[in-house]
C-alpha cells in the first residue's frame, strides 16, 4: 500500500514551502486542479464510501467514531473517503484537490482556520492519503502521518479495509492527544 507522506506538489512531486499556493517548478494552483478534475463528488460528511468497500454495519460503527473523536477534539473535522479514482493522475493530485474542494472544515474556515482531516483511500488502486488542514501542519508532521499509514498498511493489503482505518483513527488519536499536551505545556510556560 502506498501512502503520501510530505509537503510536496501534488503533481510534479517537488518540496513546497508550508502554504504555497502554486508550485514553483510545474505552476500547479488549486484551481488548475479544478480545471483538470473538475467539480467534486457528493459526499457523506464524516465518512463516504463509493467504493463500495464497508458494510453498513462498518459504516455505522467508523461514523460513531469519528463522532467520538471529534466531540473529544472539538475543532477538528475528520473526513474518510473510500473512493476508487481513475489512474491517470498522480493519486496525490486527487488527495489535494478533493481536501480542498471538498471544504470539509467549512467555507469559513480556511488557512490556520483549517483543522480538517482527510483520510482518503483507493482500494483499488492501493493508495491512501492522510492530509491535514493549514491550521494543523504545524502539529502534525508528514511523517507521523505516513508512520499513521504503515501501521494500517498491512491490514489493507489484506482488504481489511475497516481494520486498517480504525488503526488510523486510534493513532491519530493519540498524536492529537501528544500535541495537545506538548502544546498546553508550552503556553503555560508563555512561550507560543
Amino acid at each position: 500500500m502506498r501512502s503520501i507522506r510530505a509537503m510536496r506538489c501534488p503533481y510534479c512531486q517537488s518540496d513546497l514551502p508550508p502554504q504555497t499556493v502554486e508550485c514553483p517548478a510545474c505552476r500547479l494552483t488549486f484551481p488548475r486542479t479544478v480545471t483538470l478534475l473538475g467539480a467534486t463528488p457528493r459526499m457523506a460528511p464524516g465518512i463516504s464510501d463509493s467504493s463500495g468497500s464497508l458494510t453498513a454495519s462498518e459504516m455505522n460503527k467508523l461514523k460513531k467514531k469519528i463522532d467520538a473523536l471529534q466531540r473529544r477534539f472539538p475543532q477538528l473535522v475528520l473526513q474518510v473517503v473510500l473512493r476508487s479514482l481513475p489512474q491517470e493522475h498522480p493519486f496525490s493530485l486527487y488527495a489535494f484537490w478533493l481536501f480542498n474542494a471538498g471544504a470539509f472544515a467549512g467555507e469559513g474556515r480556511r488557512g490556520k482556520d483549517n483543522h480538517a482531516i482527510l483520510l482518503l483511500i483507493d482500494p483499488a488502486r492501493r493508495e491512501a492519503a492522510l492530509m491535514p488542514g493549514y491550521g494543523l501542519e504545524p502539529l502534525l508532521r508528514p511523517e507521523a502521518l505516513g508512520h499513521l499509514l504503515d501501521l494500517a498498511g498491512p491490514v489493507w493489503e489484506a482488504g481489511m479495509w475497516m481494520e486498517g482505518i480504525e488503526r488510523v483513527l486510534g493513532g491519530l488519536e493519540k498524536l492529537l492527544e501528544s500535541v495537545g499536551v506538548r502544546k498546553e505545556a508550552v503556553t503555560a510556560d508563555g512561550e507560543f
